[in-house]
């Protein structure tokens, strides 16, 4: 190994990909009344999903700087003379603020790249680095290539409410007061790294199937293929559903459909289902 890829747990990297990828995985924390968890560790999206159905009190809380400086210290005990750490934007999270802390602290050069996504849109990002160096790269092109993936992902969000993104802070309470009000079924995006509203519509159903043709849209910048993948929350049908409408439309056989991690989940609540497409 000369260049080790990092990444956080936010990524939603399930755990045999990063380790046959060999990306290292910084876990978030997630907090829930007075317990504290580590995402990937010991809580999981149904122990969030139950949490904020019954109205407890649920945080999240960046990877500490220790916790980056103990990851990048065991890749260069095994060998790594650089690091590529590929992190969520620093607009919704200061995870990138703690990897900085501890690159300042480490004995190689760490490569900091802010993608400007969320969710499996990172996730993409740190493939495509991890893809690059196999490949030969150097440190600069898998950098590259990590930030070209997050320019060229488009992520959808569905949520059922906007009240949770509100709590969390990710979303303006106007905007917020302005859905609950209208009962409209927002579906929003990430642009210049912050997640904002992209449209509303009437019914849960109607913008479902606005995001399958938002979706099919955004892969056609693409001809030369593109990832993509189906999030959910504690919506495994409404997922499922998507994500085979969407295989009809590509002529695939499937779509990946995974379940978010807790620290995103606790941010957009139960029913939220995300679609992502990122260019290669």
């Amino acid at each position: 190994m000369s260049v080790a890829i990092v990444t956080d747990s936010t990524a939603s990297l399930d755990p045999d990909d990063a380790a046959r990828e060999r990306i290292a995985v910084v876990p978030t924390t997630v907090v829930i009344g007075s317990r504290v968890y580590t995402e990937g560790v010991d809580i999981d999206a149904e122990v969030i999903a139950g949490a904020l159905r019954d109205k407890a009190t649920v945080s999240t809380s960046r990877p500490s700087p220790e916790a980056f400086a103990a990851v990048y210290a065991g890749l260069v005990a095994e060998g790594a003379t650089e690091i590529v750490s590929v992190h969520l934007s620093k607009r919704v999270s200061g995870t990138i603020d703690s990897a900085r802390l501890a690159a300042s602290r480490c004995e190689v050069p760490v490569h900091l790249v802010d993608t400007g996504q969320v969710g499996i849109a990172t996730g993409f990002a740190a493939g495509a680095a991890a893809r690059m160096r196999d490949d030969g790269g150097s440190s600069a092109e898998i950098v590259a290539a990590a930030r070209r993936a997050g320019q060229q992902s488009t992520v959808l969000l569905y949520v059922d409410t906007l009240e949770y993104l509100r709590r969390g802070g990710r979303i303006g309470a106007a905007q917020a007061l302005i859905g609950s009000a209208l009962a409209v079924k927002p579906i929003l995006t990430v642009a210049d790294g912050a997640v904002v509203p992209l449209e509303k519509v009437r019914t849960a159903s109607k913008a479902l199937a606005r995001v399958v043709e938002l979706a099919v849209e955004a892969s056609q910048r693409f001809p030369r293929g593109f990832d993509t993948g189906v999030q959910h929350l504690a919506a495994q049908e409404r997922a499922d559903d998507v994500a085979g409408r969407l295989a009809e439309a590509w002529g695939r056989g499937s779509v990946p459909v995974d379940e978010v991690g807790a620290d995103i989940g606790a941010h957009v609540g139960p029913g939220m289902i995300a679609v992502t497409v990122t260019g290669r």
